[in-house]
């Protein structure tokens, strides 16, 4: 616990060191978020499934549960009627996904030339692509998207055995640098505890993540979803979570970290929250009451956005 103890400090330090004394606080619209400090509003930020609630991978964590909460669209046209209903209602931004082919690629291309409307529009646009190739990747950014979301992974059994696709580790690294060199911004995300909550392959994530240059790194843990096969699985241990976030901020001192969005709800959340705050990440999505006090005890001040965490 020592070693953890000296790990959690230097990366304390660091961010001293590098970062400003904010707390980024992301309260989009896709989920309701309320106390003392602020409200985020319904409209705000939405998330878009291209796909309905269809994947191709069936992901032994998801299932596609996680699409079902998204606004759902079925073609290019029912897209471009929600963005000006959007537009016409406030809101400022949107995070486009959608469930994946067998190849661990989101189904984009039809989709381009109204997520470049949706840019026009003056929205914020963010991307969630899977595994993207060049070529799509060249298109988005002649689209004007902000940024593009990239879930990694370091374990070629967890691509298989919870993604099902026939892809390596390297393939995502080098989606990562595809998308560098087509000059877009990149946010990945590293799930923690992706394999039936053990950790697998995170380490090696986080080194490919540093190679890719990217813009900042988020951080997720896995959540047991009612209905999947994952839904009885118990989370990483959190010491073993926070030696990773301590470890990401020692690896990355000028990148802005942040703790997504994904993660266990009840005590767990409340102690995560805490470790990640004194591990120095820069935003958190949804954080608790308790852990924005707990952050102004250590210095911070609190920024609140109801953008995604990822966009600074």
């Amino acid at each position: 616990m020592d070693d953890l103890n000296d790990l959690i400090r230097r990366a304390w330090d660091i961010r001293r060191q590098f970062h400003a004394p904010v707390l980024e606080i992301a309260a989009p619209g896709a989920k309701h978020y309320e106390n003392n400090y602020f409200t985020n509003n319904p409209l705000s930020f939405v998330n878009i499934s291209i796909t309905e609630n269809r994947c191709e991978c069936n992901c032994t964590h998801c299932r596609g549960k996680l699409l079902e909460s998204m606004i759902q669209v079925g073609s290019p046209d029912a897209m471009y009627n929600l963005i000006d209903h959007l537009v016409e209602k406030g809101c400022h931004g949107i995070l486009v996904s959608g469930g994946a082919d067998r190849r661990g690629e989101v189904p984009l291309e039809p989709f381009i030339d109204a997520i470049a409307y949706a840019h026009r529009k003056g929205l914020k646009v963010l991307v969630h692509t899977g595994l993207v190739n060049r070529s799509t990747a060249a298109r988005l950014a002649e689209a004007g998207v902000d940024e593009v979301i990239l879930d990694i992974i370091g374990d070629a059994r967890t691509i298989k055995e919870v993604y099902h696709i026939d892809r390596q580790p390297e393939d995502y690294l080098d989606a990562m640098l595809a998308c560098r060199e087509e000059g877009l911004a990149l946010a990945p995300h590293l799930v923690i505890g992706l394999y039936y909550g053990q950790i697998i392959g995170e380490l090696n994530a986080l080194k490919m993540i540093k190679q890719a240059d990217v813009q900042v790194l988020v951080l997720v843990v896995l959540m047991a979803l009612a209905g999947t096969p994952m839904a009885s699985v118990e989370p990483p241990e959190i010491e073993k979570v926070t030696e990773l976030m301590a470890l990401a901020r020692g690896m990355n001192p000028h990148l802005p970290i942040s703790l997504g969005c994904a993660r266990p709800s009840g005590t767990y959340k409340r102690i995560l929250e805490k470790r990640a705050v004194d591990c120095g990440v820069n935003s958190m999505a949804y954080p608790d009451e308790e852990t924005l006090k707990y952050a102004t005890t250590r210095g911070l001040k609190l920024s609140f956005t109801e953008s995604c965490c990822s966009l600074f």
